[in-house]
């Protein structure tokens, strides 16, 4: 079934499902796991509940798409039995059969996954590395009769991203995983996926206010050039986000096939609770979680998802039979921006697909002290692109889904250098106290202006500032009569230079 068409029948019964956003039919999703392109799908695993909208029973959900807009929801890949639940992990393609799954003429897909033993279960209490194999091309998963494969006794060891190293003559897997209490990311290798030796560990390092959860390594080129390549490693981390709650952290160096090597670690050890606005987050929103990229991306891209959700408020979210959206799926790039590297995002595939016939187009507006509603921008899913540049005002900016002056209020403080998410108005915030906030990221004007490019949909609000340097993602409630669009300022006035606000669907 196709439950993310903007035609498709379950997107117009529930006000809040999105349209642009991956949720399954009518149950509760988490975690992206195993995300893998092959033979021209990409393929959605998600930490899922097939018999409930709330955490439990946690499976391997799974969908599919070929643009990365779309998404068809099939039926659950690997599920949980009265021994293990199925915790997050990934998917490799292994095309030498090292694992020997294959059959002699198809190469196995694997999947590598925390196995959660459950009380009364031969290792109960322990999370351990196991696997599965599918030879149909990742629709049908058997369990590997040997599991699990890699067990320290640890009831905190989990999330297996698995890569191949290539490092010529001498290449292998490596496995990243965490010992999520102990802040620390533990690298192993394989030749077949089945026997794993240790190879070092990384951290604690940064932001260390929560467990650690769902890393992942890979290198990208340094402003496009392949002769300049470094390696990332992200870490997801709950709570202890810049924001509060749950959020996702990067750092960049290198890797030399046994140890990672950061070169923008701020913190060693535990983290000073005065320096999260010094580290690197992948999402300064409060709703960007468990990101991770999708193994063999065509072209060698760096294509990444996330969880649109918190877990100080997941399960309470208003929406129902489901609960919980995915994030839009992000092109990764590493670049040079004032004398730092850092990751630049962008939001992945066609947009121009799912554009409509109506537009709005405006330039060289002065945005007076107050609220001014725009004229013929009204919409409930749109793409929006603006252009500010400063004046006398404190703060300006748009104002989202609104209905007259509320609504979700995404502005710029130039005189902070900041970019803020005010969803104290956005509609409904009653179902958890920590919902209505402010939420804020640091920005700087690049030639004397802010660029904003904002994907709206019936739930959310994704922003990319000044061409996907800073991003924040924020889930929204409003009411279905809230569709307005407007723009603000407080204390003076600021200069709309550009504006161009699309209907999609």
């Amino acid at each position: 079934m196709d439950t993310l068409t903007p035609t498709s029948t379950a997107a117009t019964t529930d006000s809040y499902r999105p349209a642009l956003h991956f949720t399954a039919k009518d149950t509760w999703l988490n975690d992206p796991n195993g995300l893998i392109f092959h033979d021209g799908v990409y393929h959605l695993y998600y930490q899922n509940n097939p018999v409930g909208n709330v955490w439990g029973n946690m499976s391997w959900g799974h969908a599919t798409s070929t643009d990365l807009l779309t998404w068809t929801e099939h039926p659950v890949a690997i599920a949980c039995d009265e021994n293990e639940d199925i915790f997050s992990g990934s998917i490799v393609h292994d095309r030498h059969n090292t694992s020997g799954f294959g059959d002699g003429s198809t190469a196995p897909l694997v999947a590598v996954y925390t196995s959660a033993f459950k009380p009364g279960s031969l290792h109960e209490g322990v999370q351990a590395q196991s696997l599965a194999y599918s030879l149909d091309g990742g629709y049908s998963w058997t369990k590997h009769g040997g599991n699990p494969v890699l067990n320290r006794g640890s009831a905190e060891f989990r999330d297996p991203k698995v890569i191949w190293y290539d490092g010529g003559a001498d290449s292998y897997w490596v496995m990243v995983a965490v010992e999520a209490t102990d802040f620390q990311v533990v690298l192993y290798k394989s030749r077949d996926l089945k026997a794993w030796e240790p190879l070092s560990t990384f951290g604690p390092a940064n932001a260390t206010g929560g467990v650690w959860e769902c890393p992942d390594l890979f290198p990208l080129p340094v402003d496009g050039d392949p002769e300049n390549v470094k390696w990332v490693l992200t870490v997801n981390l709950n709570p202890g986000g810049p924001n509060n709650g749950s959020a996702g952290q990067y750092f960049i160096g290198d890797f030399d096939g046994t140890t990672f090597t950061s070169a923008s670690t701020v913190t060693e050890g535990l983290q000073d609770p005065d320096r999260l606005g010094d580290y690197q987050w992948l999402d300064w929103g409060r709703d960007y979680y468990a990101a991770v990229s999708f193994s063999d991306a065509p072209e060698n891209r760096r294509l990444m998802i996330a969880w649109m959700n918190n877990w100080e408020y997941a399960n309470q979210i208003p929406t129902t039979p489901w609960r919980s959206p995915m994030s839009l799926a992000r092109e990764i790039s590493l670049q040079a921006r004032d004398g730092e590297l850092c990751l630049v995002q962008q939001p992945a595939g066609d947009w121009t697909a799912l554009a409509g016939t109506e537009s709005l187009h405006l330039s060289g507006t002065t945005i007076d002290d107050g609220v001014q509603v725009l004229a013929g921008a009204a919409g409930t899913v749109q793409r929006i692109d603006v252009s500010f540049t400063p004046g006398g005002a404190e703060e300006f900016g748009l104002i989202l889904r609104g209905d007259g002056t509320k609504g979700t209020r995404v502005g710029i403080r130039p005189g902070e250098g900041t970019l803020l998410v005010d969803r104290r108005e956005s509609g409904r915030t009653d179902f958890h106290d920590s919902f209505p906030s402010i939420d804020s990221a640091p920005i700087q004007a690049t030639s004397g202006s802010y660029d904003l490019t904002i994907f709206v949909d019936r739930c959310s609000a994704e922003v990319f500032a000044q061409d996907g340097q800073v991003t924040m993602t924020e889930l929204i409630f409003p009411a279905e009569t809230s569709t307005s669009l407007a723009v603000y300022a407080v204390g003076g006035t600021a200069t709309m230079n550009s504006l161009q606000v699309a209907q999609l669907g």
